[in-house]
């Protein structure tokens, strides 16, 4: 019984939200390394987001033992509490796998020995996830392609045109951090990952620039998960990411790209989890952008630097001169931020989802 309860709280977790995960013995050992049976109990009653009289009225603890309960789960990153927009209340969510799991479990910068055997199980199971891609890659891809994008790219900004009539402001990522008075910064889970496991990031990208905001940031501050930084605090990791060509990617409310952002993440593509499984042929690319690169053949010498720098490899040299696939290029403007004749520039196409379905790899 006691095992058909934990397959219950991973079939919970992957109907919280986020791409399809495997529920098999990994993901069950990852959930023990977390909590206990007592936990486990508990969080089986989460079928829907909760406030605290919900709670209440289906547990039998004492109003301590319930608190202490929440914060403990909390501090895990098992559910999360948020005050709800309109009314205040807090609100208690369990969490998805990704992202959601994924990350708390990874962005304290914790070394220790649980913190490791985390990320082998995490390896384990993207490795396991990769095996069940291949093997029905159609029924897979097609299943991604009806899913909505869960992130956004935005673009290097001083490769955006300043036109008030083409630019809206969040397509700006200034004007994302200009909107939040809460903004807190954590470490990035995919290079910690990475770290864990002695594989570390290829170009030594900072650890610590993952961006939160608002109630999402209070929330991973009150609970370690963050530390508070100001807007400028937050501008200088931004810029920094820009210069190391990093791809600014933001998290929206319920994914949705018309409301408020809850996160930026600062990828490289040798250690983002998203990057990563596209690579691994686990899972597509799929993102919202509103911008696509464009080369200026008069200026382009043919050097090469766009290329090597692209993260999703939508960039080729034909005939010594740099050439765009527009299926693949999703805006991050970091070939435009990196031209050394400034031969790139990024266009407005308006919001758009781009789909790059993952390669088919070989996983014996």
């Amino acid at each position: 019984m006691s095992e058909k309860l934990w397959f219950q709280l991973a079939r919970n977790i992957v109907k919280a939200g986020g791409p399809p995960v495997p529920i098999n013995d990994t993901l069950i050992e990852l959930l023990k390394t977390l909590i206990n049976e007592e936990q486990l109990k508990f969080l089986l009653k989460f079928r829907k987001p909760l406030n605290l009289d919900q709670i209440k009225s289906k547990v039998n603890l004492n109003d301590s033992s319930l608190t202490n309960m929440l914060n403990d789960l909390m501090n895990i990153g098992m559910i999360t509490g948020i005050p709800s927009k309109t009314t205040r209340i807090i609100v208690y969510r369990l969490v998805a796998f990704l992202p959601g799991l994924l990350e708390f479990t990874l962005m304290k910068g914790e070394t220790g020995e649980k913190q490791k055997k985390l990320a082998k199980l995490w390896d384990k199971l993207f490795s396991e996830e990769a095996v069940i891609t291949q093997k029905n890659y159609d029924i897979v891809m097609n299943a991604f392609k009806d899913a909505p994008p869960i992130d956004r790219v935005i673009p290097v900004e001083q490769q955006i045109e300043p036109h008030e009539d083409l630019v809206l402001p969040e397509e700006e990522v200034r004007k994302v951090i200009e909107k939040f008075e809460i903004i807190g910064v954590s470490y990035c889970y995919c290079r910690h990952l990475k770290d864990l496991l002695n594989d570390p990031c290829k170009i030594d990208a900072p650890r610590q620039n993952c961006l939160s905001f608002g109630r999402t940031a209070k929330f991973a501050i009150d609970h370690d998960f963050a530390k508070s930084i100001s807007k400028e605090e937050a501008l200088e990791k931004l810029k920094e990411a820009e210069d190391l060509g990093l791809v600014h990617k933001a998290f929206h409310v319920r994914g949705d790209p018309q409301q408020e952002e809850l996160a930026i993440c600062n990828c490289c593509s040798c250690c983002c989890g998203n990057f990563q499984a596209f690579y691994s042929g686990t899972s597509p690319t799929h993102t919202y952008t509103s911008y696509i690169a464009n080369v200026n053949k008069d200026d382009c010498v043919g050097c090469g630097t766009c290329v090597d720098v692209c993260p999703i490899n939508s960039i080729e040299l034909d005939d010594t001169i740099a050439k765009v696939n527009t299926e693949r290029c999703f805006g991050c403007g970091v070939c435009a931020h990196s031209c050394p004749e400034n031969a790139i520039e990024l266009q407005r196409t308006g919001l758009r989802k781009v789909f790059i379905p993952a390669p088919k790899v070989s996983t014996s």
